[in-house]
């Protein structure tokens, strides 16, 4: 079951939804009441009132009627990472300073997490990403994304894409919030998958695209199952010592990495897919 945000010609303000119809059509879940993804997240039930949704005879649209907006409400950002051994080997190219850094921490109890973005910083699908005006080497980094609610359960699974400076990380492991965090840095969307358990997301493929001038330049893929940790792993170090209040969304880390030799340019246009989730799309802009 998918679950979304969007606005129709019909009604600009942001309206709660599920995919029905092979993802076709997109149920307006608030002529059932329901007018916050953050509050039906919540829900104790979660999976049977949403299926309960599913079938009432509530107003239907096309998805290409909609303009899908990001799943996130008031939820924190935050992203793990070095999670995938492709992950920790790019890091550690990016710098021989903070090499032994990247190696450590990926065998090490503690992940590394960092915050990523306020959720009205965040880009949907359609909208642009950015790359720095003072970056040479800007990567796109797709991601399976954890959704928790306020009871710091992990109730659904989205997809990101955790856009990275890696030359202003690779002069200094002190300038990832740089390197991380700006505007246009955080994409996430187009949907919140519920009812799924750890399992089955692990059988799930996560893989990029980048096409510049109509052309693909870069392709890769891989699986969600090359995470190193466990979910609820990543879920509690991210709740320890925290309170989260309106949820929090988490990036689990990218396996998918091009080579040294490529870059971001104004005008490549990203799709980031997660086979059990579906495809964010995004044009590129310097910021």
């Amino acid at each position: 079951m998918k679950l979304c945000r969007f606005t129709s010609v019909s009604n600009p303000f942001p309206h709660v939804g599920l995919a029905v119809d092979d993802d076709a059509s997109i149920l307006d879940l608030s002529e059932a009441g329901v007018d916050s993804l953050t509050v039906l997240l919540d829900a104790p039930d979660l999976v049977a009132r949403v299926q309960a949704l599913a079938n009432r005879p509530l107003r239907r649209f096309a998805l290409a009627d909609v303009r899908l907006l990001p799943p996130v409400e008031r939820q924190e950002v935050w992203a793990a990472g070095v999670t995938y051994l492709r992950s920790k080997k790019a890091r550690m190219e990016e710098s021989e300073h903070s090499a032994t850094a990247y190696d450590r921490v990926y065998d090490a109890d503690r992940p590394e997490l960092f915050f990523k973005s306020m959720p009205q910083k965040v880009v949907g699908p359609g909208a642009a990403v950015g790359i720095r005006a003072d970056a040479k080497w800007n990567v796109p980094e797709p991601e399976l994304a954890l959704v928790l609610n306020r009871r710091n359960e992990i109730v659904g699974y989205t997809l990101g894409n955790d856009m990275s400076s890696r030359d202003i990380e690779g002069e200094n492991l002190l300038y990832l919030p740089q390197a991380k965090i700006y505007r246009g840095g955080c994409a996430l969307g187009p949907f919140v998958v519920v009812g799924v358990d750890e399992p089955t997301v692990r059988g799930w493929t996560i893989g990029v695209r980048i096409e510049r001038d109509g052309t693909e330049v870069f392709a890769g893929e891989t699986s969600v199952g090359n995470i190193k940790r466990g979910f609820s792993e990543l879920a509690g170090w991210l709740c320890r010592s925290q309170e989260f209040p309106d949820g929090a969304i988490l990036f689990t880390g990218t396996g998918v990495v091009p080579g040294n030799d490529f870059t971001l340019a104004a005008g490549d246009v990203i799709h980031v897919r997660i086979s059990g989730v579906g495809v964010l799309t995004n044009p590129v802009v310097v910021v």
